[in-house]
């Protein structure tokens, strides 16, 4: 036996000193995927199949190409939003995406159901696993951009995600009530804890502007997603407010029509977040 280099690049042998190997999941033979953004908060209602809607729609208008990949396979809201309702079609190379009119990819589990108000009831392990088959099986061409809707918590799902993708940085989504702020600090923990990046924070209902002066009113009092982000140096990219024809566009499937500036710095923190491994 040779004596030990200590140099793993240059040695074939399989020893307790090699790295352990990694978890990632392949890639499906015809994706390419530029960058990965999951956007995740620690609790569920808080808007983060919003932000993910609406972050894809801008980098799309911007010139890029972007995916959605929906891992909240319990509570999946991403096609209604844009109004795809039609099921998943395959073939050779695998399940083809959904596209929006503007071209956006994605692939939920609504678009695999019978009937898209079925109810998933099933364990986490196929939850799980359902999450990691949209990466490896789902052909989605060339992306610069996905987006990762996330279920919320810290249990099975965001573990598989941040185990078996290439998570480049995170989106985390809050809301002003006391109670989240808590919740905010467990999913922090966590990223700490997968060493991944924290992009920032983002406030949804976080005002509600007067219909008659425009003054910003409070409903759920001013948050707390400020104090947080400088407690951990982090930037609070969007404080998005209680908007009625926002929440219209949702309802009947044309986020695309959105038209606002209040997300401009959450899509400037996606194209500045370096590409920490190349799918």
């Amino acid at each position: 036996m040779s004596e030990c280099t200590h140099d793993c690049s240059s040695c074939g042998v399989d020893c307790s000193s090699r790295t352990q190997e990694s978890l990632l999941a392949p890639l499906n033979a015809g994706s390419r995927v530029k960058k990965v953004i999951a956007v995740v908060s620690g609790k569920g209602g808080v808007g983060k199949s919003l932000v993910t809607g609406l972050t894809a729609v801008l980098a799309q208008r911007n010139g890029f190409q972007a995916a959605i990949l929906d891992g909240d396979i319990t509570g999946p809201s991403i096609p209604k939003m844009f109004g795809i309702h039609d099921p998943a079609m395959g073939s050779d190379e695998g399940i083809l995406p959904a596209e929006s009119r503007t071209g956006i990819r994605m692939m939920s589990v609504n678009l695999l159901l019978e009937n898209e108000t079925d109810p998933v009831v099933w364990r986490g392990s196929l939850i799980s696993g359902t999450v990691k088959q949209f990466w490896t099986d789902v052909v989605w061409g060339d992306v610069d951009y996905m987006f990762v809707d996330m279920p919320p918590g810290t249990g099975d799902v965001p573990l598989t995600v941040f185990q078996s993708l290439p998570v480049d940085g995170i989106l985390i989504v809050t809301s002003p009530q006391e109670l989240v702020g808590v919740i905010v600090e467990k999913a922090l923990n966590m990223a700490k804890m997968m060493d991944i990046p924290v992009l920032g924070l983002i406030e949804n209902m976080s005002y509600m502007p007067c219909p008659d002066c425009g003054k910003k009113l409070y409903p759920f009092g001013e948050g707390k997603a400020l104090e947080i982000a400088q407690r951990h140096s982090l930037p609070l990219l969007a404080q998005i407010p209680i908007d009625p024809a926002l929440a219209r566009e949702c309802d009947t499937g044309v986020i695309e029509l959105f038209n606002e500036s209040y997300m401009d710095g959450v899509l400037a923190a996606v194209e500045h977040c370096p590409t920490r491994r190349v799918g």
